[in-house]
Parts: structure tokens; C-alpha cells; sequence
């Protein structure tokens, strides 16, 4: 064991539907990026992933193209450890619901539960929604659709077993309200509280006989085990539970899980089934639930037949392997969803990679060659600038921990690039092209010189749970080992006449946009290509409606001209929302406190169906402020927010592509 102790943490396993797009990876990438920061900490990390492979979405799948369910996920499952493998992820065990031990324990699992009264047999009739493998009430829906994913519903009826979850439901809100660190971050917890737990917990529908493509359940074989609770035992089964009591050594030190990194959208199942199956086994709930926000192509829907699907072995072709995961990394805020689009990449490849790093990395080895044959040597000679420098860069490493404890992993990162800005800054304070002209201030210039390899060195340690090639790169440049995180904080560790590489290797070269677009726009006529092979092989019909992205549009009835001078009585600036809450009068509106700039308004907007008040905290909106206020069943609203709608009537956001202050002005 380290000197730390262990840190056990998992991704969400993913399921074996088809291979995994780029918004998939990011989690796996978010999650090396924390295990191999813990482990630089000092924790013994054992990193967990792998695939779900059960369920009757994958047996219509399999049956559709002619082959056996295992055969399918054998493929697909296939694909993910590929990818998984490719972007250079540091995980100790990849996981397939599959595997023979996890199948026996999820069976002695469900027998457990039985034989203690949890599980009981009855028959359940409602909706059901196939891809999420969810029996729904028709209260429940949203417009007739599944509240999950929008999809379309069937109603089912079949025997089931079905799981108490209530009589567990009081102990899981009170873990909730004394481990304030559980769900992270606060709105997914004030989501499951406000619309799950507190209203009342049904029983869960734990078993299924309408399909067999599951864990037997051993004791009655025409039913199969209910996929959430094959697949979220995965990770106590995986590391050694046994439901009889013979649990292994792994399982012993590592469990409970220190952290459970999932996307949003199934944080429902982490945090309000699993912590209930897991009191049933009389076991302790993992440490913390992280539910990650979405990363959006260009913030509409990846689609193979619109041929926008951003898959992680294309940017990698691309781009390489860490400039993808500097991208997925970087852009992702704690709580908002992300988006990502191919433009936006090159754009970040440049700015931040190429300029920022690479050429501070290139210019540095560059002068120490020119001007000292390579040899990189302290002198002393000292300059009050160099303080600074040395006061920036030895502070970095807790300003990143911070940001890490937090789950903050793009400002950890932007931490990292902060200091290299402030390296590239030392260039342009001291001038080392103006010193090398005067042979007196030969010392100067080699001190200077010094303290940039050694800013560098250090910066390429605190990079390296990020960019793992990356720093290794740069630090073969500089001749230097990767330093261990005890001495990240302190400046001067840098051997005295250590040689840098002769020549400089470029980390990255600039891109031309021109240049990329037209591999992407052959990757996306791949994609519709394959998409349409896809349709043919399953006999299904292939419309414009379901190939076609140009079709994805929509026209409206042409409003009256209007001048010039009309819109610019218009005033319309960014606004973040501090507070939202339901208008208790209406049944659509939603009240936000909203800070444009310095002022807070209050704004009344009918967007109740499309968005919980905890999902609108922290959103960055665009918001028309001189609109006259008016009172919206009975409450005052000062401004709108900008929505676009469809032509079903459904509403989305308005939100600023990048990153601008509140209050910033829209033109």
C-alpha cells in the first residue's frame, strides 16, 4: 500500500451497442487524467472499465445482423478496448458483463436478495423504452416519450421480480443529507432528491422474460437478470465480491470505491439503485458519484446518417493521441455540457499546443544550442524578474491539486498552461536574443536560460497525468527524468550542465484549417456511406429524412422587413443564472436570477418542460435585457432568454459557443 493509501475508481461500463464517438471517450480520457494524477500523489490506484453486454437492445441488434449476441459484443466490446487502448489509457482491469465469474455473482447476488425479502415476484405492465431498458408510468412520460432519452415507448406487460426499493429510500436521503461530497456536483444531487427520492420511490422491475439475452436467474431460468443490476454490480464482482462470503484480498482493501466517474445521464441508476443494492448486501456506499456532463458536436446531435459522428481514432489520425486528449480535457466544463467541433479543434491545436507549448518548448532547446552548445548551466546572476518566474512556478502544483480534489480536471489543466504562458512571458521580460549580444552578460543569459528549462521540466511533471507522451517528449528534450510530485514545488533541481537535445523536436506543427476540412468531409462521406451499408444489411429503407443532413432544417413564415435602427433598440448581453426556481402559479414557468454584467434580473421564462431549476443554475444564456417588464402569472420578469425551437414545439437555450463574461454585449 502507498503512502497515501488506495484510491479505487470506475467509468460507467460502456454499452455494447456500437462503437463508442468521441463524447463516449472523453470519460475514459477524464478518468486516466485522475488516476494518473492520484497515482503521481501517491495513492495506490486500482482503475476500473469495461463494457455492458447484456440487454434486449443488443439481442434485436445481434438479430438484425444475423449473428448471435455474443458474437455481437464480442465485436463491439472489441472496438471500445481498441479505442480505450489507443488514447493511451492507464486502466488496471477492462471489464465484460460477459465474463463467467461476473455472471455467478450476479446470480448469488439475486439470490441473496430474494432469500432476504428485497426481491419479490409480481408482473409489471407499462411503457417500456428498449434502449434504456426502462418500464415507465404513463405519468412518468414527457409528450408520450421516454422522460430518459426522448425515444419512443411500447406498452409491455410480463411477469417480473421486482426490488423494495422504498424500504431502503429513507437511509440513502439521510447518506445524501450527512455526505454532502456523495453526488457531485450539487445540481445532479438536487435533481435526484427533488425529483426521485423525495416524491417516493416505486419498486424496481428487476427481471425480464420477454427477451433472454441476460444472467439467468438461476432459480427461476425463464427470467433474466434486469441489465442495471448485472451491470452495476460489476464493480464489487470485478474485484473480488462474494455473495457467499469468500470475498478476495482485492476486493477487501479496495472496496468502498472512492469514485464512481459516470455521464449525467445515468447518474439516476449511481446514485439512487446502486446505493440501495448495495445497503440490501449490507455493504458500504462508494465514497463519491461524479456525473460528468456531455460533450456535443457542434451542439446538435451526432448522427452516422447526417455523417457528424466525431469518433477518437479520426482525431487521433488527425490531430495525434494527446492533442485529443488536451481537446476532450480542455474544453469540458465541471457542469455544463461541452462542445466540440472540428474547426474548434484546429483553433485549440494551434493557440494552445503549438503556440503556447510547442514553441516555448522549440525556442528554449533552440537557444540553449545556439548559444551554449546545449550545455544548460546556473550561474547566479539574478535578476528581480526571475522571482516571480520562480514564485509562479513552484506555486503551481497546489493551485492544480486543488483544482483535482475538486474534480475540476479543465482548470487542473489550464493550471499547466498557465505556466507556460508565464515561461513564454520570462522571454519577452528578458530578452534572451538581446542579451546573447553582449559578452558580459554572457552569465545573465545562461541563468535565464536555466530557469526556463527548469520551469519547463517542472511543468512538463505536472503535465504528464494529462498529455503522458507529451511530457515524456519534452522532457527527453531536456534530458531530464519526470519528477516525482514531492518536488513539483520546488525550483532548481535541474542538473548544472546538463546538455538539451541537439536539435529540437517540434511537438506540434501548426495546422491549416483549409488543409483539414476536407479529410474531415471525407470522413464524413465514410460515414454516410457506411450508414447506408448498415441500413441495406438490416433490409431497412433508406429515406432522405434519416440520410440526409441537409435536410435537417427547418423554414418559417417570414416575419415583416424590419430597418436597421429597429434592431439596434434591441439590447442583447450574456447573462449567467445565479438562482432558478418553479413559479408555484404555473405549470411551465420557470423564475431565474440572472447577472448580466453587474445588475441581477429576474426573468420568467416558459421553459418548466425543457429544464429542471437546478439544470438552469450556472448556465451562461443569451438574454434580450431592455425588454419592458411584465408579470407572468403574478410574477414579475425583467428581460427574456433566448430560446431556438423545433417544429415540435421543443426548446433549447441559447448559449455562447465560448466561454464570455456576463454581461458581454451580443451583436
Amino acid at each position: 500500500m502507498s503512502k497515501k493509501g488506495k484510491f479505487y475508481m470506475t467509468t460507467a461500463i460502456a454499452y455494447t451497442s456500437g462503437k463508442p464517438h468521441i463524447g463516449n471517450t472523453y470519460e475514459i480520457v477524464l478518468a486516466d487524467a485522475i488516476a494518473r494524477y492520484k497515482r503521481k500523489e501517491g495513492y495506490d490506484v486500482y482503475f476500473q472499465t469495461g463494457t455492458d453486454e447484456h440487454g434486449q437492445k443488443i439481442q434485436e441488434k445481434a438479430e438484425k445482423a444475423g449473428i448471435s449476441p455474443k458474437e455481437y459484443v464480442d465485436k463491439v466490446a472489441g472496438d471500445v478496448k481498441h479505442i480505450w487502448d489507443l488514447m493511451n489509457t492507464s486502466y488496471d482491469n477492462f471489464v465484460r458483463t460477459t465474463d463467467s465469474d461476473h455472471e455467478e455473482q450476479v446470480q448469488k447476488i439475486f439470490k441473496k436478495l430474494y432469500d432476504k425479502g428485497d426481491i419479490y415476484k409480481g408482473a409489471y405492465e407499462g411503457m417500456y423504452c428498449t434502449p434504456c431498458e426502462s418500464f415507465w408510468t404513463d405519468s412518468q412520460l414527457v409528450d408520450g416519450k421516454c422522460p430518459d432519452c426522448g425515444r419512443e415507448v411500447k406498452p409491455a406487460k410480463e411477469e417480473a421480480y421486482f426490488f423494495k426499493m422504498s424500504k431502503y429510500a429513507d437511509r440513502l436521503i439521510e447518506h445524501i443529507n450527512t455526505h454532502p461530497e456523495f453526488i457531485q456536483p450539487v445540481s445532479r444531487k438536487n435533481e435526484m432528491m427533488n425529483n426521485f427520492l423525495l416524491p417516493g420511490l416505486q419498486d424496481l422491475c428487476v427481471s425480464r422474460t420477454s427477451f433472454s439475452w441476460g444472467v439467468t436467474v438461476d432459480f427461476d431460468p425463464k427470467h433474466v437478470v434486469y441489465v442495471w443490476l448485472d451491470a452495476l454490480t460489476n464493480y464489487i464482482t470485478k474485484i473480488g465480491y462474494d455473495a457467499a462470503g469468500a470475498s478476495t484480498e482485492l476486493f477487501q482493501t479496495n472496496w468502498p470505491a472512492d469514485l464512481h466517474l459516470i455521464g449525467k445521464d445515468i447518474i439516476r441508476f449511481h446514485t439512487i439503485y446502486w446505493p440501495i443494492f448495495l445497503m440490501a448486501l449490507d455493504l458500504p456506499l462508494p465514497r463519491q458519484v461524479f456525473g460528468h456532463p456531455w460533450l456535443l458536436q457542434g451542439g446538435e446531435k451526432m448522427s452516422k446518417s447526417r455523417g457528424n459522428v466525431i469518433y477518437a481514432d479520426d482525431m487521433a489520425d488527425l490531430f495525434g493521441v494527446d492533442a485529443t486528449r488536451y481537446f476532450v480535457l480542455h474544453e469540458m466544463p465541471f457542469e455544463n455540457d461541452g462542445i466540440i467541433t472540428w474547426e474548434l479543434v484546429v483553433e485549440r491545436f494551434n493557440s494552445d499546443l503549438a503556440n503556447v507549448l510547442g514553441n516555448l518548448v522549440n525556442r528554449t532547446v533552440s537557444m540553449s544550442n545556439k548559444y551554449f552548445g546545449g550545455i544548460v548551466a546556473a550561474t547566479g546572476v539574478t535578476d528581480e524578474v526571475d522571482a516571480d518566474l520562480k514564485a509562479f512556478v513552484t506555486a503551481a502544483r497546489d493551485k492544480i491539486a486543488e483544482k483535482m480534489a475538486g474534480l475540476r480536471v479543465a482548470d487542473a489543466i489550464s493550471e499547466v498552461f498557465a505556466l507556460f504562458k508565464r515561461c513564454n512571458k520570462y522571454i519577452d521580460e528578458t530578452a534572451p536574443w538581446v542579451l546573447a549580444k553582449e559578452e558580459a552578460k554572457r552569465e545573465r543569459l545562461s541563468e535565464v536560460l536555466y530557469n526556463l528549462v527548469e520551469a519547463i521540466a517542472i511543468g512538463a511533471s505536472l503535465l504528464e497525468s494529462f498529455l503522458p507522451e507529451t511530457a515524456e517528449k519534452i522532457a527527453g528534450q531536456l534530458n531530464a527524468p519526470l519528477r516525482e510530485y514531492d518536488d513539483l514545488d520546488k525550483f532548481g533541481l535541474y542538473e548544472s550542465g546538463t546538455k538539451v537535445a541537439e536539435k529540437p523536436e517540434i511537438l506540434f506543427a501548426r495546422l491549416d484549417v483549409k488543409e483539414i476540412m476536407p479529410k474531415v468531409e471525407a470522413i464524413r462521406e465514410a460515414q454516410r456511406k457506411e450508414y447506408e451499408a448498415e441500413m441495406r444489411a438490416l433490409g431497412e429503407e433508406i429515406t432522405e429524412e434519416n440520410v440526409s443532413a441537409e435536410e435537417a432544417v427547418i423554414d418559417i413564415e417570414p416575419k415583416e422587413e424590419i430597418e436597421y435602427d429597429d434592431f439596434m433598440k434591441m439590447q442583447f448581453q450574456v447573462g449567467v443564472i445565479l438562482e432558478c426556481k418553479a413559479v408555484e402559479k404555473s405549470k411551465k414557468l420557470l423564475c431565474s436570477q440572472v447577472k448580466i454584467g453587474s445588475q441581477v434580473k429576474q426573468i420568467v421564462s416558459g421553459i418548466r418542460k425543457y429544464y429542471t431549476p437546478e439544470e438552469m443554475v450556472g448556465k451562461k444564456v443569451m438574454v434580450l435585457v431592455n425588454l419592458k417588464p411584465a408579470k407572468l402569472a403574478g410574477v414579475l420578469s425583467e428581460g427574456m432568454l433566448l430560446c431556438a425551437e423545433d417544429t415540435e414545439g421543443n426548446l433549447a437555450l441559447l448559449t455562447p459557443e465560448k466561454d464570455m463574461p456576463s454581461g458581454a454585449e451580443i451583436c
